[in-house]
């Protein structure tokens, strides 16, 4: 056993110095950073086990914008001379163009971007020492991490954008168009598709509200606030926000108000991870409609091959695997959220390592939600629904039980008694193996006194949909209302 255990741990440093090169423990000089009171570097095992950069390198620009707000408050403030800062920027520059084009070495043995960027920066700018002045790894990985969020709330809502135009062009193309509405997935009353689409269209808006809310959460720097303390050299905290883009509508600064707070919160990112959890459950609900849809018991739609595929055995066969893999994602997503929750529910103020991992987490999410709101796009500009299969889908009038129960109701009879001789007619019409506005007069004019011989002229698609006018309601001109409305949004 303990050999097995230690073939994994050599191919999981394997891996490493695959990625990186030759894996090292550090000498003394190469612990500039923190390695002060150590009379031993790491073993190459903890350098494996504790590295970040694998990932975190992702936030390298993000990082170098950082640096670049602080030391030129640092230089503001005396702590840096103009010499130094000039020297400093001209550095930065040359390696944000090292990472731009994939030539910056990242080196395990410095753990994260952070080191990574800065032991680069000191070979060829010595002064680069003083850059970390009055400030932590805690307070700066805080900011850089809320800086991507930011950028990922943008980017997401642009593509919800995209998406909800697809679903406003397909729900505008299909207003005509009726099918059966289901609850307990048993046909129970028709809307239109637009109807449906609408569905669809409210909770991916609230999507885009949620992330407008991350982003706001988000929208605070916490750089300044140093290992958990602060500083007792003479920050200026609001200009490095300022500097960053941490301001209000009104353009002044957002800086986080207690320190200890800044460095251990991840209330941003379990918002951020929440917003994309909600967003791949929306997605996953309506793929699954979709799914059912386009099945051959429902075939109500037919998809784009180029986003179906087919089997590797069954050659009739055409998958909708876009929509299966979008449901599937959304299990990814809600797991995402519940890593960081799970991560963060048990940590003592402030800072803890576990904190390293919230990262990934974030970066999943982002990616996998970023392709999700593409491919769903992608698959709906494409989709088209055959309006024959749902039109005879939606003739059965027992989806109008309801509105002869209604009717009733206009004569008089409570709600409850009405729904009671409805039902008797629905077990009458089965028992005569009949369509329930084909049972003789005879039977049903029994079952009441207010039964008028006028009763079947509820079974009426369009004096059906013309009854449903009230807002939110599946009624022609009130589907004309919202899709007005959704598209006067979603052209601001």
């Amino acid at each position: 056993m303990e050999s097995v255990q230690m073939a994994c741990v050599g191919l999981f440093i394997i891996a490493l110095e695959d990625r990186f090169g030759s894996m090292r423990i550090m000498a003394r000089r190469e612990q500039a950073t923190w390695g002060g009171r150590f009379s031993n570097g790491p073993a190459e095992l903890m350098l494996a086990f504790s590295e970040s950069v694998s990932f975190d390198q992702r936030l390298a620009l993000y990082d170098i914008a950082v640096n670049r707000a602080h030391t030129a408050m640092l230089q503001s403030v005396g702590l840096l001379t103009k010499k130094e800062l000039s020297a400093i920027r001209r550095g930065l520059d040359t390696i944000e163009k090292r990472v731009q084009d994939g030539k910056l070495k990242w080196n395990p043995s410095f753990e994260d971007v952070h080191m990574n960027v800065e032991q680069a920066l000191t070979k060829i700018v010595p002064e680069a020492a003083k850059m970390h002045t009055a400030r932590s790894r805690n307070d700066q990985i805080a900011t850089d991490s809320r800086l991507f969020m930011k950028d990922a709330c943008s980017d997401l809502m642009v593509k919800l954008d995209g998406l909800l135009r697809s679903l406003l062009k397909l729900a505008d193309a299909n207003q005509t168009v009726f099918i059966p509405g289901y609850t307990h997935l048993q046909r129970a009353q028709p809307v239109s598709v637009a109807h449906h689409l609408l569905a669809y269209i409210e909770m991916f808006g609230r999507d885009a509200t949620r992330f407008e809310q991350a982003f706001d959460e988000a929208n605070w720097c916490p750089l300044g606030c140093g290992a958990l303390a602060g500083s007792t050299l003479p920050v200026n905290r609001e200009a490095t926000a300022k500097a960053l883009g941490f301001v209000d509508k009104r353009g002044r600064p957002r800086i986080t108000q207690n320190s200890m707070d800044s460095v251990a919160d991840r209330d941003a990112f379990l918002d951020f991870a929440h917003a994309c959890a909600m967003c791949g459950t929306h997605i996953s609900r309506l793929a699954e409609d979709v799914i059912l849809w386009n099945s051959s018991e429902f075939s109500y739609i037919d998809l784009p091959d180029a986003f179906c595929t087919g089997s590797s055995l069954m050659p009739q066969k055409k998958n909708p695997d876009s929509m299966e893999l979008l449901r599937g994602k959304s299990g990814r997503l809600i797991g995402n959220l519940q890593s960081l929750y799970v991560m963060v529910k048990g940590l003592p103020l402030t800072y803890n390592r576990d904190l390293q991992e919230d990262k990934v987490q974030i970066f999943d999410s982002f990616d996998q939600l970023s392709i999700c709101l593409e491919v769903l796009a992608g698959t709906l500009k494409g989709a088209k629904f055959k309006k024959k299969n749902c039109s005879e889908a939606v003739s059965d009038p027992a989806l109008l039980a309801t509105d002869l129960a209604d009717y009733l109701v206009e004569k008089g009879v409570a709600f409850r008694e009405a729904h009671h001789v409805v039902g008797a007619l629905v077990a009458k019409a089965e028992s005569l193996k009949l369509p329930l506005n084909e049972v003789p007069d005879k039977e049903a004019l029994a079952l009441h006194p207010k039964m008028g011989k006028d009763w079947r002229g509820v079974f009426s698609l369009e004096r059906a949909m013309k009854a449903r006018e009230g807002v939110g309601m599946p009624g022609p001109k009130q589907i004309r209302r919202q899709l007005a409305r959704w598209k006067k949004r979603l052209s601001k």
